[in-house]
């Protein structure tokens, strides 16, 4: 077979070179099931020549011709030969979060006229059942889990037959390089959805173009877990089909813990909110150890955080990691299986502090930069060590361009670049410039290679002095206390920077215990004088970090964390602000409301 064209492809690629006993893997009724690279091609090919049975097709090619199948599922071996069944007749997937709201699923499977939908389970066959009578183009909708009276996605295997199996062949054999594979609509934190078009040329050309940036290598397992709607994933999961990566499913965010150790994968992807949270759980551990353990944890973790890579550390400082690793960061790298060789964070900015500390117990974070229009990769810190740098998203990957404009944004050129907005070609010709995406982001190259993120376009705001500010590393830098969940500078308009911090429940209980305070619920304890004082000085010690503009003068403490499911944070765990700003109108208020002029000085 010659180089790969289709995202498909992949599973002919890998029949013809190493076929996999284990291509994909989930959990079954609690146990671990795997489909073989042979099993998943006639899997696919059998729901393809169901899906035809049925009427789904390429229709006359165009965009818009092409019927669209919808999925909104959890991870699981079905997602994958789905997308793959489903490219190979020229029809188009358009996945949806399952954590979606029914207004925005409603507008999603109107715009693009969807067909049919697959479902995860019974509550997301009722969330579609909602809003079926409004979307005249919805013909079928198909459960992946068994649900009463719904129909099963078993049932379209046996509905091919010979000749609808020669057609599928016909049909995938005529599949271009630059026809559409899939649409994807971004989550409109900011009005209303966008259907973001990437051709197999977009994702194939970014896919062979990060496979030399990962750990070389055969015979390797990856746990999957964040969710295949989002591009990243879906993209690093193509990496590791055509890698010949093994793929293991993650029952959920939950399981994590327990399925790591089952797998043991030599690699996972994660968002920087979920490496906070196993970090957390590390510290918090730590904090338990009494004695020469407890010593020994934090002599290891004060090691970790002065460390750097591309550097002599000096032979006392090695032979002290070396110490370290053996007595303190085996049991963390234990606690992820034991087994990996790197992790890759993506989705939202990571604190450098996480990676430096990470990196030095033997666990490599890989930090990438990319969006949904650019299919999603522009760099991403490399495996090999010269390839990376702290504080940085890497190096560009093989044949993406980048540019930064007069006013510091981030453009980008490349085959990765999105063949456009469906159906809204005005919001194209916006974003992509001469050839040139906008990516909204601000940034710069260190040393004419390592790309650096430093702020959102759309986040910096101005004080009512004029003066810039962009809240990113405000937030990240307040962060790495371990009494910070999350946090959301505010100030655009006004006279000075404020706070929404949301406490590390967990750690502000310990704390008051030890400070003789009587209640632990959140609500009480935020009111509390000496947990407010512990708040201000701990703000007081990271404003010297920054310049007076940016220095936080006031904050709010809220009692609740944000969440996916509360609406003000995206489903890959990025702050909805303008939902904050609403939702907590009156907190933010209160840091403006009877501000003394000294107080701002």
């Amino acid at each position: 077979m010659t180089e790969p064209r289709r995202l498909f492809d992949c599973l002919q690629y890998h029949l013809e070179r190493t076929p996999l006993p284990d291509m994909l893997a989930g959990k079954e009724n609690g146990q671990w099931r795997s489909y073989s690279t042979q099993q998943v091609k006639e899997t696919v090919d059998k729901l393809s020549a169901g899906l035809l049975n049925l009427g789904i097709s390429a229709g006359d090619s165009t965009a818009e011709g092409r019927d669209k199948i919808t999925v909104i599922s959890k991870n699981r071996p079905e997602w994958l030969m789905l997308d793959m069944a489903v490219q190979q007749i020229g029809a188009v997937l358009t996945p949806v979060y399952p954590t979606i709201s029914v207004p925005e699923l409603e507008f999603i499977l109107q715009d693009a006229q969807v067909k049919m939908v697959f479902v995860n389970d019974e509550d997301l066959y009722h969330k579609v059942m909602h809003v079926k009578d409004s979307v005249p183009s919805l013909k079928e909708i198909y459960t992946f889990e068994q649900v009463p009276n719904a129909k099963h996605w078993k049932e379209i295997l046996s509905l091919g037959d010979a000749t609808a199996a020669e057609k599928v062949r016909t049909i995938a054999a005529s599949i271009q390089f630059e026809d559409l594979a899939t649409i994807i609509y971004t989550s409109g934190t900011t009005g209303k959805p966008k259907g973001v078009m990437l051709s197999h040329r977009n994702l194939i050309s970014n896919v062979m173009d990060s496979i030399p940036c990962f750990p070389p290598g055969e015979n390797m397992r990856a746990l999957s877990f964040l969710p295949l709607n989002h591009v990243f994933e879906r993209m690093v999961s193509y990496i590791y089909l055509f890698k010949g990566t093994s793929i293991y499913y993650a029952e959920s965010l939950e399981t994590i813990g327990d399925n790591l150790k089952e797998v043991k994968p030599t690699m996972f992807t994660t968002v920087p909110r979920l490496l906070e949270k196993v970090y957390d759980r590390i510290m918090a551990k730590g904090a338990e150890l009494t004695g020469i353990k407890r010593k020994l944890f934090f002599w290891a973790h004060d090691l970790a955080t002065r460390f750097e890579i591309n550097k002599n550390m000096g032979i006392g400082y090695r032979m002290q990691l070396a110490l370290a690793n053996k007595l303190i960061f085996s049991k963390w790298r234990e606690a992820l299986g034991n087994n990996l060789l790197c992790i890759v964070t993506g989705g939202a900015a990571c604190q450098v502090r996480l990676i430096r500390i990470f990196t030095a117990a033997g666990i490599p974070i890989m930090e990438g930069y990319g969006l949904t229009e650019t299919s999603p990769v522009i760099s991403v810190n490399r495996y090999q060590e010269e390839g990376r740098m702290f504080g940085t998203v890497g190096p560009l990957i093989n044949h993406v361009e980048v540019k930064i404009a007069e006013d510091g944004e981030i453009l980008c050129k490349g085959p990765n670049i999105m063949m456009g907005y469906y159906k809204r070609p005005d919001l194209t010709s916006d974003s992509v410039v001469d050839g040139w995406y906008h990516t909204g982001d601000i940034g710069m190259l260190v040393d004419n290679k390592f790309l650096k993120i430093t702020d959102r376009k759309k986040e910096m705001f101005k004080t009512s002095g004029g003066k810039y500010v962009a809240p990113l590393p405000i937030e990240n830098k307040l962060k790495e206390s371990p009494f910070v969940e999350q946090v959301m500078v505010v100030g655009s308009e006004r006279k000075f920077v404020g706070a929404l911090i949301v406490p590390s429940l967990s750690n502000l209980k310990d704390w008051a215990r030890q400070q003789g305070i009587q209640t632990t619920a959140l609500p009480q304890l935020i009111k509390d004088p000496k947990v407010i004082h512990l708040y201000k000085d701990l703000v007081e010690s990271f404003n010297k970090y920054f310049n007076h503009v940016e220095q936080i003068k006031k904050f709010e403490l809220l009692p609740d964390e944000w969440s996916v499911e509360t609406g003000e944070m995206t489903p890959k765990l990025s702050l909805k602000r303008k939902v904050i700003m609403e939702k907590f109108r009156d907190a933010i208020e209160r840091i403006y409301h009877d501000v003394r002029p000294e107080a701002v000085s």
